[in-house]
């Protein structure tokens, strides 16, 4: 199974980019991964916060493949224990060809990608910005690589 993370915009900050890509490396020690960052939109002050979100969604849209599993990060979605994302995510490895996560913009998503979408994720109840949602998810995502090869990172 591929894993995809799509961003919505660049990551802003030396220390976020630099743990990206430490944890996105050691990610892609347990199975095929990889970050598509889509290029945040321009003169977006003459946008509404509806317009930005179908222009989003609609550079999103492009990104996605029939055939994928798409699950957005999502305030709204499920908020899984790290062993339950672990679980759910070995369970995708046998049943998902592309297994896709979205991060989107400053404003959620479009009502297109919330359809397209298979199911929604949502990492706290807190408000964090789009900077440390990248960075959070991807330790999450390593932690249930681990907790699935029972390894000694995560700790009950």
């Amino acid at each position: 199974m591929k894993t995809e993370l799509i961003l919505m915009g660049r990551t802003v900050g030396r220390e976020f980019a630099a743990l990206i890509d430490d944890y996105s490396g050691r990610i892609a020690h347990y199975m095929p991964f990889g970050i598509t960052v889509i290029p945040e939109l321009k003169n977006t002050k003459s946008l509404t916060e509806e317009q930005q979100k179908i222009m989003e969604g609609e550079l999103i849209m492009k990104q996605l493949q029939p055939q994928d599993t798409v699950v957005l990060l999502d305030e709204h979605g499920h908020e899984p224990r790290s062993v339950e994302l672990a679980r759910w995510l070995q369970k995708k490895q046998t049943t998902c060809r592309r297994l896709v996560f979205i991060i989107g913009g400053p404003y959620g998503f479009s009502p297109v990608v919330y359809q397209r979408a298979n199911e929604q994720l949502s990492l706290s109840r807190l408000t964090f910005s789009h900077q440390m949602v990248r960075t959070i998810f991807l330790e999450q995502l390593y932690r249930a690589c681990t907790i699935i090869k029972g390894e000694p990172y995560h700790h009950e």
